[in-house]
């Protein structure tokens, strides 16, 4: 039997952020090849682009900048618009996967802002020319270097207000701050857009994983400028390419269990407990029956916590608990590899978490489409996987028919 050919990973170093640009021209300067991009990028049903690469130097630092010049006048386009744009393109199926999933993160949190559907959304910044190709440009260039996960540093974003259509946003704007939900992010004090909604949403969506450089033989790095100069810091976005070592070899990613008993809080409290935890970041909370001191009933409130987080989650365990104490130990996790995609059922974009043996839809997202709908959420679930199932022309297994677990991080 042959061995399996180790699995490609790109890792994208945030330390001045990400943008949508930064990540094409850091791909593009770690080696995929610029008529490749192109040539993937005119199956695009759109006129009025071209896409020009320039050598730059960004405090002194060698890097690529990816620079999208538009011919055509500034062009408002509709979630479902970009959608039917990709679909035509008929791209290769990983570069339309990456490219939707991007698209439907930012359609979702745009809709969250904006209180309306994701399918009404109308993009402003992310609807031109300029986005459409960093996006799927972005997707092209980990196609063309056969990069097979995605992972991220903790991310950096700057400080102060910037402007957008809307007037002016507090920076990190609030699409960045929601789609870099569950992200370790950092705050530099810069009075710049370091970390830009396209950015983000490439990471949402992309991202299996955050934190330092994994285990990987390297085999290439490149550098994607950012458009201006800053004091000090290289305005760049790194990528860094290689060979995942294998998992038998590899040391798990470092993570920190927070915990604490209590003996006086009610169900109700403990429920709201753990979604707190969730929302300050833990990658899994959990409530565990315990017989304390005294033969009194207790339950210890446990949470999974990247180290990046272990602040702001340990604030969350105090406070809603009223405990007196938290403790902590060393865990490594060895997560199962998943990747993302996107299907449309009933006119709305569901995300599809996909693992070995098996294909989740994402519960939140589901619950919206049977909010509005009216249908039962076991049907969209269903739907929303067999879709996926139908156009990979992969029929379902005996792994398949696994019930759904309820939302929430990926557990331990």
């Amino acid at each position: 039997m042959t061995e399996a050919a180790p699995r490609t990973t790109a890792w994208f170093h945030c330390f001045a952020g990400i943008a949508g640009d930064m990540a094409l021209g850091s791909l593009l300067d770690a080696g995929a090849d610029l008529d490749e991009v192109r040539g993937i990028l005119e199956r695009l049903p759109v006129t009025g682009w071209r896409l020009e690469v320039e050598s730059v130097l960004r405090a002194g630092l060698g890097a690529t900048r990816a620079v999208v010049v538009v011919s055509d006048d500034v062009v408002v386009r509709t979630y479902m618009h970009i959608v039917a744009l990709v679909e035509e393109a008929r791209l290769p199926p990983r570069v339309a996967s990456r490219s939707l999933a991007t698209f439907a993160a930012l359609a979702g949190v745009e809709g969250e802002l904006h209180r309306r559907p994701p399918e009404r959304v109308h993009f402003h910044e992310v609807g031109g020319h300029d986005t459409l190709v960093d996006v799927v440009g972005t997707a092209a260039a980990l196609e063309v270097l056969d990069v097979d996960e995605v992972l991220s540093s903790s991310v950096a974003t700057g400080t102060g207000t910037i402007r957008s259509a809307h007037g002016f946003l507090p920076n990190p704007s609030p699409a960045v701050v929601r789609l870099l939900r569950g992200a370790p992010t950092y705050g530099r004090d810069l009075a710049v857009e370091l970390t830009t909604p396209t950015g983000a949403a490439l990471l949402c969506a992309l991202s299996s994983g955050f934190g330092p450089l994994p285990p990987m033989r390297v085999e290439s790095t490149g550098f994607g400028a950012g458009s201006r100069d800053l004091d000090g810091l290289p305005n760049c976005t790194q990528v860094v390419v290689g060979a995942a070592m294998s998992e038998e070899v590899q040391p798990g990613h470092p993570l920190v269990v927070l915990e604490t008993n209590v003996d006086d809080a009610t169900g109700e409290t403990l429920a709201h407990a753990v979604e707190v935890l969730l929302g300050a970041g833990a990658l899994d909370a959990w409530i565990t029956p315990v017989l304390m001191k005294k033969g009194r009933p207790g339950h210890t409130v446990s949470a999974l916590v990247d180290i990046a987080l272990v602040g702001s989650v340990r604030h969350a365990l105090r406070s809603e608990t009223g405990s007196l104490g938290v403790r902590s130990w060393p865990v490594e996790r060895w997560a199962a590899r998943r990747e993302f995609d996107t299907v449309i059922v009933d006119g709305m974009p569901v995300r599809v978490k996909i693992g070995p043996g098996r294909v989740k839809a994402e519960h939140a997202d589901a619950a919206r489409v049977a909010a509005r709908t009216g249908r039962p959420l076991r049907e969209v679930l269903s739907d929303a996987e067999s879709q996926w199932r139908i156009l990979k022309g992969r029929e379902p297994g005996p792994e398949d028919r696994l019930p759904p677990r309820p939302d929430g991080p990926e557990p331990a």
